[in-house]
């Protein structure tokens, strides 16, 4: 479960308040940058929670900032030693999505639309497995086996009976019909599926071939939300070897609106679970 200090939230809050900070001062990020001697990037990634913020970075821009009050100086240097602590994940070694993890775990909601397959928080570990192994041909035994135990233990935030994690899944019809590892695999994740789809907190629904044209063609995306009113909601946009995250209000107002047109467009809860049993019963039958 999530720990009681989530290093990533606590890294993303300190980079907000250094950017308040910085603003109210009336200094640009480049200003910053030159009078510390940096790279106006590194000024960049910690105002926006993507880098570590050690006490030491904390220090000297509150001292290019003229911050005097020694109370708002050893809250922010709180702030950093906590960011710099370890989350659940960091004990599976490198896993290159962490920060999307940190945010996921201390998530209330989360807005999902795949394209090519079922989404992580639902897939069976025989999915997973075989899916981790197609994408990642390079992959030894032990590493799509450490990929596999990072994706079941986040599915223990939809899971946990005390906070589940609030999700909305629009799966097009293509992830459904590709095949995976084999046709057994292909069955046993639709009946996951279902069984997923009808607890109170996870709406799944299917957008079918017939739909056409729709708003999701550029690509899957994820939209994250949270209960603290300091957190902003973020669009998560996974790329092959970087990842990108947006919290402009009308970054975020863009994809929550081409997310209602999906949940428009897409099958009901209910007639998407017929959709995904009839799937089922073809992939438990001999192919012809």
């Amino acid at each position: 479960m999530a720990s009681s200090v989530n290093p990533t939230v606590r890294r993303r809050r300190l980079g907000q308040e250094l950017r308040k900070l910085r603003e109210l001062k009336g200094m640009t990020a480049e200003e910053v940058a030159e009078r510390l001697l940096v790279s106006q990037s590194k000024i960049s990634r910690l105002e926006n929670g993507r880098r570590s913020i050690s006490q030491r970075d904390v220090r000297d821009l509150c001292g290019v900032y003229g911050v005097e009050d020694h109370r708002i100086v050893d809250s922010l240097m709180q702030m950093a030693k906590e960011s710099r602590q370890q989350g659940w994940w960091h004990a599976f070694g490198d896993i290159p999505y962490s920060v999307y993890i940190g945010l996921e775990t201390d998530a209330a909601s989360l807005r999902a639309y795949e394209a090519s397959l079922v989404p992580g928080l639902l897939q069976t570990p025989n999915y997973a497995s075989a899916a981790i192994e197609g994408s990642w041909p390079e992959a030894t035994a032990a590493e799509i086996e450490r990929r596999v135990q990072v994706r079941m233990r986040r599915q223990e935030r939809i899971t946990d009976p005390d906070n589940p994690l609030r999700l909305w899944a629009v799966i097009d019809e293509s992830a459904l019909r590709r095949i995976v590892g084999n046709r057994g695999i292909m069955q046993e994740q639709m009946r996951k599926l279902i069984e997923f789809s009808l607890e109170p907190h996870i709406t799944v629904q299917v957008l079918p071939y017939d739909v056409g044209a729709h708003p999701g063609m550029y690509g899957k995306f994820c939209i994250l939300e949270f209960n603290d009113p300091q957190d902003a909601s973020t669009v998560y946009l996974e790329g092959i070897t970087s990842d990108l995250y947006l919290e402009k209000p009308n970054d975020v107002q863009t994809y929550s609106v081409m997310y209602e047109h999906l949940r428009m467009q897409a099958l009901n809860a209910e007639h998407s679970r017929q959709f995904i049993e009839r799937v089922g019963e073809e992939w438990g039958r001999s192919p012809a």
